[in-house]
């Protein structure tokens, strides 16, 4: 029975590995698209989770209907807005903090989340860290400092942007945690809708109060919003959520450090923003990175 259910188990974590590099790439899109908007970072998050809740509800709609429905609870509906709450707090940091510091301390500070999801996993979980997935955490951390220009780069920020940097990374820390802890509960569809609404819910106030006008005046820029949020939230956080199920949280936030690596590569495509050597360096060693978690 232990080997039969071992043969069924690795093409699941396959398939959610793939899941989870392409949920990755989507979602490192997003930094183009956010660039590319004509209204304010703040209320583009908006549009991107409230957007994304058309084609998250089409999948529900669409997808087999369960032969018992499960009925939600009071605990179950608090449950499933926790880390549409997270992700909120997440989104307004992050998008707060590129007007507080460099733009590469906002990014990076942003990127040390698989820290944060280790550290909340072994203090309240008890999740066993192994010495080689520390090593392969260690090389991806120091791939992404590369990346973003050395630790050079860190001395032209500002201590308060730098701090709601951090704070952003804390709070996707605790989304992904929240999500997985979920995904044994219920599935990818139901938490992507609550916990999209949820966030975009609490976002709307912010965005109004910090930039007031929340439309896109011109086509282009509805256009930019739908792709914010079909490729990036609608399709990069379901394929996330999916490979939760079958992944370990501090492996599945490890490898989001894909994201700043495909970011580049897009600025560097879309906005001509060239990748250096060093940028380069910094790619390779966080797929070394990742690689060496993977087997730990």
């Amino acid at each position: 029975m232990t080997a039969l259910s071992n043969t069924v188990r690795v093409p699941e974590q396959r398939s959610a590995l793939v899941a989870l590099i392409a949920g990755g790439t989507a979602i490192g899109a997003s930094p183009i698209f956010v660039r590319l908007s004509e209204i304010g970072p703040v209320s583009t998050g908006f549009w991107r989770l409230a957007l994304a809740l058309i084609p998250l509800s089409l999948w529900a709609l669409l997808k087999p209907a369960p032969v018992e429905r499960q009925r939600l609870t009071l605990q179950d509906c608090l449950l499933l807005i926790l880390p549409g709450l997270a992700l909120a707090i997440d989104l307004v940091a992050w998008h707060l903090s590129l007007h507080m510091t460099s733009v590469a301390n906002a990014t990076l500070l942003a990127n040390l989340a698989p820290v944060f999801v280790t550290l909340i996993g072994f203090l309240l979980f008890r999740t066993v860290v192994t010495r080689i997935f520390l090593l392969g955490l260690a090389l991806a951390v120091i791939g992404v400092v590369t990346l973003k220009g050395g630790p050079a780069a860190l001395a032209d920020g500002h201590l308060a942007g730098d701090s709601v940097a951090v704070l952003a990374a804390v709070f996707y820390a605790c989304y992904i945690l929240a999500i997985g802890r979920l995904r044994s509960r219920f599935d990818t569809v139901r938490i992507m809708i609550w916990s999209s609404a949820s966030a975009a819910l609490a976002i709307l106030p912010f965005a109004l109060y910090f930039e007031g006008n929340i439309l896109p005046p011109t086509l282009y820029g509805w256009a930019v919003l739908f792709g914010l949020a079909f490729i990036s939230h609608a399709g990069g956080q379901a394929a996330i959520t999916y490979a939760l199920a079958f992944l370990p949280a501090a492996f599945s936030s490890l490898t989001l450090l894909l994201q700043p690596v495909v970011a580049a590569i897009l600025a560097w495509i879309i906005l001509a923003e060239a990748v250096g050597p060093l940028q380069a360096l910094g790619g390779a060693i966080v797929l070394a990175g990742i690689l060496v978690a993977r087997r730990g």
